[in-house]
């Protein structure tokens, strides 16, 4: 399986997080969701690696909170 940047790979991660919680502002739950979703998709598409994504897909689950308390 192939290994996946876990570390900060951005120069600045504080503006890119900034930037991203500003796309959001304003934006219902639902209108929310779905932008994260289609910003989900371009970037899985500009990857393209079905192994990468496969692993990103994993690991992500694997760090998700338990939902079995809900």
């Amino acid at each position: 399986m192939p290994e996946l940047k876990l570390k900060t790979n951005l120069r600045d991660p504080d503006s890119f997080y900034a930037n991203l919680l500003a796309m959001h502002d304003g934006l219902s739950k639902a209108e929310s969701d779905a932008l994260n979703a289609r910003l989900i998709l371009i970037l899985a598409n500009h990857i393209g690696d079905e192994q990468v994504l496969a692993r990103a897909l994993h690991l992500a689950a694997e760090a998700a909170p338990d939902q079995s308390a809900h």
